[in-house]
């Protein structure tokens, strides 16, 4: 009897190993969540949206000339979001830039069009939370055209990159991009080369009541 007992109780302690990993993957959350660290998790579909962070701008670097916006938003569904340690997906939709100014005396700004939507987009959980935005595929990399006057003439140059990186920050639900380069793909009055830098934020999920804002856990 005794023998039985003790087989019994080994076999309780052995379940007990295998259900408490599982647990305690559970228990560790996921890779986005809203309103606080280790809150409700992003649901897939989600929509997340975000503007400039306050008193920042969007500044497109031009050889030496510089194009500010004053307005930019962008919005992404949420494809995937897994249980951390992991990475979450996303499919960036609409990226738009207003308000622009170049420092070039007499050169006006006239647009800003992004091509090739969507984009895949990937937020990781490990250090510095690392934000990964990508074409979706070779042929359709990220494409930015930006179209100028010069007197009665319109200048247009466009440009190419294959990704842009930038981190997150829950201080302030933040993203931020730094000097991301870009390669010309047209325009020979354009310089060669461009880059890019902004920090967006809050980023909130617009698909939930009053629109909270997202955390990376």
């Amino acid at each position: 009897m005794r023998k039985y007992l003790y087989l019994a109780a080994a076999a309780t302690a052995s379940a007990a190993v295998v259900v408490l990993p599982a647990t305690s993957a559970l228990a560790a959350g996921h890779v986005l969540t809203i309103n606080k660290t280790g809150g409700t998790a992003v649901k897939t579909g989600a929509v997340l949206k975000a503007g400039l962070a306050k008193g920042k701008t969007a500044v497109f670097s031009l050889g030496t000339e510089k194009l500010t916006c004053k307005s930019a938003s962008f919005s992404a569904k949420v494809t995937a979001n897994p249980g951390k340690p992991g990475k979450a997906t996303e499919s960036l939709t609409s990226q738009k830039f207003s308000k622009c100014t170049v420092s070039v005396s007499g050169i006006t700004f006239k647009s800003i069009k992004i091509s090739n939507l969507p984009y895949k987009v990937t937020v990781s959980d490990s250090k510095g939370f690392p934000v990964t935005i990508g074409g979706s595929s070779k042929s359709k990399p990220i494409s930015i055209t930006v179209t100028v006057a010069l007197g009665t003439s319109t200048i247009a140059c466009s440009y190419k990159a294959t990704s842009v990186k930038g981190s997150s920050s829950n201080t302030g639900n933040t993203i931020t991009f730094s000097k991301q380069k870009f390669t010309k793909t047209a325009g020979a009055l354009c310089p060669a080369a461009a880059s890019f830098s902004a920090t967006f934020g809050p980023v909130t999920d617009s698909s939930v009541k009053g629109s909270p804002k997202v955390f990376v856990n």
